[in-house]
């Protein structure tokens, strides 16, 4: 079955990076354009960088143009965020999806928190 699985989130300071990544399984992921999506409780979630099958980037979110960069290996059928210069605003709960047909499938999620 279709398997996402982040990892690679934790506790940092202002001003630190993480990198993120997500292990995907089950269907054919060199077919599909990747997005990370964040939540905080309460809120829905936001899209923040999108990468096509080819590994053309396709967005960032405004709130992490600069900052964040979102990259695949499609050998490996991963793809990966890159995270730097954390805020406290970017604490959240990081996810990645397929979209199109398999936008309702969804990993556990790695939380991120940045505070001092």
């Amino acid at each position: 079955q279709v398997q996402l699985v982040e990892s690679g989130g934790g506790s940092v300071q202002p001003g630190g990076s993480l990198r993120l990544s997500c292990a995907a399984s089950g269907f054919t992921f060199s077919r599909y354009t990747m997005s990370w999506y964040r939540q905080t409780p309460g809120k829905e979630r936001d899209v923040v960088a999108s990468i096509t099958s080819r590994g053309v980037i396709l967005n960032y979110a405004e709130s992490v143009e600069g900052r964040f960069t979102i990259s695949r290996d499609n050998a490996k059928n991963m793809v990966y965020l890159e995270m730097n210069s954390l805020k406290p605003s970017d604490t959240a709960v990081y996810y990645c999806n397929p979209g199109r047909d398999l936008w309702n499938v969804w990993g556990q999620g790695t939380p991120v928190t940045v505070s001092s």
